[in-house]
Formats: structure tokens, sequence, C-alpha cells
């Protein structure tokens, strides 16, 4: 995993190849409704990419992670299946659905029944490396779902250019961002981290949990501002030192957020001995967000080390999904 993580800056690269380069057909569609369905590391791209566009996209987009499509979906909905593998029974339950609906179907995906199908029923769909991790191909992942969103004509954001700097900025900063993760895991491999971001960047945070609970094998919490102002800031009145507050922070948290963030962080260190603030770097929300992942995906791998656990395996899922298959 380690060394998955360290190529994510290539991963990037590759990823905007594949989108540059894909090929799509019958995209002047008029949608009222976007659906990104997928689970886990295949799943939290679309999360992440959700709220991205959010300010320069007039559809909304909803981001669903079981078996099922909201009732809405028909023949007037853009369905995109992002299922890595090919073979997540949620997701492939959501492909038939959603074609079984009317609705436009796109994929993203390795192989699998995913792609098996999309060819079968002609749809769209881009295919990306495969026989690794889910989790670790994010970079792939994500950046497909931009592309196919543009290839719908529902955002043209400079999503390519930003990518790019990302790249750049990884590179530049890697020294930097190594440093700081090799010290917050010290801190925090011993407590139960609890991460907090702005709304707008809650899919980040997301992905911080994912991979805290896969690769360091840690239980942790997530929650966002200003909604947890409104019930778990409550709940800091039992707060203890098991715990450790990483808040993720970027210039683009509303100013009241960041007012709420200050004075949230006086009333949990009365509680709670580790709070660690971690600031985005970049010039747009795209590079502040894939700064973020990539100094989360390397915190998971220090904490990983440290707890001396195999950031690869994930045997609790394994084992769910062969007693599934007997079933």
């Amino acid at each position: 995993m380690k060394s998955l993580v360290e190529a994510f800056p290539t991963h990037l690269k590759e990823a905007l190849a594949i989108g540059q380069s894909a090929t799509f057909t019958n995209t002047d569609k008029q949608f009222e409704n976007i659906v990104i369905s997928g689970l886990g590391g295949s799943g939290i791209g679309g999360k992440i990419v959700s709220q991205l566009v959010a300010d320069d996209c007039c559809l909304p987009i909803i981001c669903t992670n079981d078996y099922v499509l909201p009732a809405f979906v028909g023949p007037k909905t853009l369905v995109i299946i992002s299922s890595y593998s090919g073979e997540t029974e949620e997701t492939v339950a959501a492909y038939n659905e959603a074609k079984a609906k009317g609705a436009t179907i796109s994929c993203i995906t390795s192989g699998g029944r995913i792609a098996a199908a999309a060819a079968a029923d002609g749809y769209n769909c881009i295919i990306i490396p495969g026989g690794q991790p889910p989790r670790s191909m994010f970079g792939y992942s994500s950046v497909q779902v931009l592309f196919t969103l543009k290839a719908y004509g529902i955002y043209n954001g400079n999503f390519e250019t930003e990518i790019s700097n990302s790249i750049d900025l990884i590179h530049a900063e890697i020294a930097n961002i190594r440093t700081e993760t090799k010290s917050i895991a010290e801190k925090i491999v011993s407590r139960i981290p609890v991460l907090y971001s702005e709304a707008s960047y809650e899919g980040v945070a997301i992905r911080w949990r994912q991979q805290i609970n896969e690769n360091s094998k840690m239980l942790c919490w997530h929650h966002v501002f200003p909604e947890m102002n409104h019930n778990e800031l409550v709940g800091w009145t039992g707060g203890d030192n098991r715990v450790a507050v990483l808040m993720l922070r970027t210039e683009d948290d509303h100013k009241r957020s960041q007012i709420r963030m200050d004075i949230c962080k006086k009333l949990m260190g009365e509680k709670c001995d580790t709070i660690i603030e971690i600031h985005a770097k970049g010039t747009s929300r795209l590079e502040r967000a894939y700064y973020l992942i990539h100094l989360g995906d390397w915190l998971t791998i220090d904490l990983a080390e440290l707890r001396n656990e195999d950031a690869t395996a994930i045997p609790a899922i394994i084992f769910l999904k062969n007693e599934l298959s007997k079933i």
C-alpha cells in the first residue's frame, strides 16, 4: 500500500491521459439530475467530486452507497456507476435498477460484470487499470467522474489544469507532507481520531475516515461544521483524552464556520489535550482537496507502521464477502 500511496501523482497523470482519450457517444441528452453510485474506495471519488463541482453545476448530484437508487431516477437521470472491480454486488444491483428505470448510464470500472454489461447494453464506460485495492485507485476513479460530467456537458470547469497543478503541488510539498504526517501519527496512534471539516469538504473527511479504518485498522468518526454545533458539540461534555481531534481547514471554509472552528477548538481543549489543525495548500478547491487526500493517505500509512499493521490487508471485509457468497 505504501508504494501505491507514493504513486498517487503518477496515478493522477495517467488518469488525465485515460480521460482525455476516452470516447463517449450519445451525450447530448438533457438531464434533470445526476446520481453517482459506488461503495467504499470506488464511491468516495463521486462524493468528493460532487462537492468540488457544486458551485458550478446547475443540476443536483446525489451520491448513493446502497443496492437501491432514489425513487426519482428515471429517463431524465444520468447514473454514473463506479465499481473498481466491476463486481461490487450493491453497485451491480444499482446498475440493473438504473437500466430498468430507463436512466442513461455511464460506467467507471476496471472490468468485471459492470464492464461486460455496459458493453452489451451499449453504455459509455471508462476502463481504468485493475488489480489493486480499490481505495488505492482513487486518483483514477475520481478523475474519470470529472471527465464523465464534462462529456455530458454537466461540468466544464478547468479541472484538467487543476489536476496538473495538484501533481506539481504534491511533488513540491512531499517532504513537508511526510514530516507532518509522521508527527501527527506519533501523537494520535494510541487515541481514537475524531475528524472535523467544513461541510463542503465532508467528502475529504470521509476519505480520511475510510483510510484510517482500512489502512490503519483503527476506529474513528467524522463530523462537519456547522452541523456538529447543533448536536455533537454537546457530546463533548463527556469528552476525554481517549480521543484526538484532527481539524481539516481550508481557505474555502465559510467565514462563520472558521469562527465556529476556533471557538469549538477552545471548548474541546477543555476535555482533550490533542487537537491538531491540518491546513490545506493549493490555489483552487480541487488542489486543496487532493493535497489533503494525499496527506491523509500518508498519515494512515504512518499509523499502520506504528501499529505494526499491514496497510493492505482487509481480513474483515474478505470474511464478510465470503460469508455473503454462501447465501
